[in-house]
């Protein structure tokens, strides 16, 4: 069974869906910890579901590398043996990031390279394209630029705003992230997980 921890910083709508799958005995994963970097919303699906959470607030540290070292800590308590990113707006400091890649995943929402960043859905509106999608990643030190693991095409549609696009994107998005969890749990993508 693989073990996940999921990092967020926000209402955890990605969280929410990936503790439904994770409660069906036929899925090959459990969620075995949540964390955040604020006191988020999100947390309440943790809780609902009994699943331990932890926070390390950003502002309480003086550097992102202080910051990260705690998160790190908070990690290792859990032995995870992949962490997921769901909606955690903030870099992870290159430590943390080196301890745990490849197994650090993350969903984006857009079709990478196409549109990285904190605004993919609003800059692929602002830039007028006919297309946009999801992305799921491994993480690295860029700011989505890890290898790509699963991604689809969603169009833009007329009219659209970035509520509306987002909407539609974020069905994918969920979809994909238990997809690549699943795989990875079956052993189908192989992140080769080596221990830190």
């Amino acid at each position: 069974m693989l073990t996940v921890a999921v990092l967020i910083s926000g209402t955890g709508s990605n969280l929410r869906v990936l503790l439904e799958a994770a409660r069906s005995t036929d899925f090959p994963a459990r969620v075995v910890a949540v964390g955040a970097d604020r006191e988020a919303e999100g947390l309440a699906h943790a809780e609902e579901f009994a699943i331990p959470t932890f926070v390390v607030p950003y502002e309480r540290f003086d550097t992102r590398e202080q910051w990260g070292a705690e998160l790190d800590e908070q990690l290792r308590v859990w032995q995870p043996d992949l962490v997921v990113l769901s909606g955690l707006m903030r870099l992870l400091p290159p430590d943390v990031v080196a301890a745990w890649a490849p197994r650090l995943i993350n969903t984006h929402p857009a079709y990478l390279p196409e549109f990285p960043g904190a605004h993919g859905v609003r800059d692929a509106l602002a830039a007028g394209a006919s297309e946009t999608g999801a992305s799921v990643i491994v993480v690295d030190d860029g700011v989505d630029t890890g290898p790509i693991l699963a991604q689809e095409r969603v169009a833009v549609l007329p009219g659209d705003t970035e509520h509306t696009l987002h909407d539609r994107i974020k069905p994918v998005e969920r979809r994909l992230l238990i997809d690549v969890i699943r795989r990875v749990a079956t052993g189908e993508l192989d992140l080769s997980f080596p221990r830190t």
